[in-house]
């Protein structure tokens, strides 16, 4: 095992702990892959995070083959090995039960533009993806069909699901999706949003575009 992936096993663990301290998972719920070269790192099954270490962390190769001698991996392992496959934007991708998003997933609701930090997810609203049985072929694909173009999808009657080029930002993403989630089922509590319009939500997203530090030329530090 070479330095790099020593380092993203250790950062595995630590963004699960991480996702259990900031209450966006309870108990064993929950689970988060990595790229690692051609193939994929992913949580092993059913080990709370208190109770991970690095070693545990399941390698899954290009081809959708367990090498033997490992963990088992999450229930969820196709899911994030058919995302990873199929977005060479993302580098990893987060999957939780958080609360309000749970809530809303449950009841089928999407998130609609009623804040532009709903654009976080990639687009003017947060979709939810077709129920399936957790684990399954058929709840891989409806994700990974939901998640066309964005960033963050619900999970019909499961929780959401979040990707980004790195774990830190994957796991953003996913905090701020439950915070849309809690901010649209306070509006609903007191009579609904209103409502971002198309253009208000194409600004925010070339805004966002500019948004933050970028690399300037002839700089290297």
């Amino acid at each position: 095992m070479d330095a790099t992936e020593a380092a993203l096993r250790e950062k595995m663990v630590e963004v699960m702990l991480a996702m259990d301290a900031r209450g966006l998972n309870r108990g064993t719920s929950g689970n988060i892959s990595a790229r690692l070269g051609e193939g994929v790192l992913v949580t092993p099954s059913g080990v709370p995070p208190h109770r991970l270490v690095p070693e545990q962390m399941v390698f899954i190769d290009a081809g959708g083959n367990i090498p033997e001698g490992q963990a088992r991996p999450s229930s969820e392992w196709r899911m994030h090995h058919s995302i990873l496959e199929l977005r060479p934007d993302a580098g990893a991708v987060v999957h939780c039960h958080s609360r309000h998003a749970t809530i809303l997933a449950c009841a089928g609701h999407e998130i609609p533009p009623l804040h532009y930090m709903v654009a976080v997810s990639g687009g003017p609203r947060v979709p939810v993806a077709p129920y399936a049985t957790f684990g399954s072929e058929e709840l891989a694909k409806g994700v990974v069909e939901a998640l066309a173009g964005r960033r963050a999808a619900l999970m019909a009657n499961h929780g959401q699901i979040a990707l980004g080029p790195d774990l830190d930002l994957a796991l953003l993403v996913a905090e701020e999706i439950e915070e849309q989630a809690a901010v649209y089922w306070g509006c609903l509590a007191i009579g609904g949003p209103k409502l971002l319009d198309d253009a208000q939500m194409g600004q925010i997203a070339r805004a966002f575009a500019r948004y933050g530090q970028k690399p300037q030329a002839g700089k290297t530090s």
